[in-house]
């Protein structure tokens, strides 16, 4: 016998939504293996080589910083042809996966006239950026 519980129907707008996470899910996944993989090979140069990167691991982040000559920030973004900053690009979008999904949901709310929900759509779409972006690193 089953219960009301059990024959819930997820809406578009939930299905809308999971079908743009799972889509963002696998893209930055693929990028992530493939971006190891091109390191750990040597596919591409590395900042840090695999076999020298157990000598600075464990060291405190300024000094791992200065020793791997490594960018803080968005600076990755520029050395982004090297294997071990290509990873993060995997990271950035695994981070950012909920955005587009949100942007389709608020222009779904839009048509059906829900302007509260298209609002809280963009609301959150505008704070996970504006986190992104670094200005309220506070001296960081």
């Amino acid at each position: 016998m089953s219960s009301p519980a059990d024959t819930h129907v997820q809406s578009a707008e939930q299905l809308r939504y999971a079908l743009w996470l799972e889509r963002g899910t696998r893209v930055g996944l693929g990028v992530l293996i493939v971006a190891f993989a091109a390191y750990m090979i040597g596919w591409l140069p590395a900042l840090v080589p695999p076999d020298q990167l157990p000598a600075i691991w464990g060291q405190p982040v300024g000094r791992y910083l200065a020793a791997a000559g490594a960018p803080t920030g968005w600076g990755w973004l520029a050395h982004l042809a090297r294997g071990d900053m290509l990873s993060l690009a995997g990271i950035a979008l695994l981070a950012s996966c909920s955005l587009p999904g949100l942007l389709v949901l608020a222009a779904m709310y839009r048509r059906q006239g829900d302007k509260a929900f298209a609002a809280m759509c963009v609301a959150e779409v505008l704070v996970i950026v504006l986190a992104a972006s670094g200005l309220l690193a506070g001296g960081h």
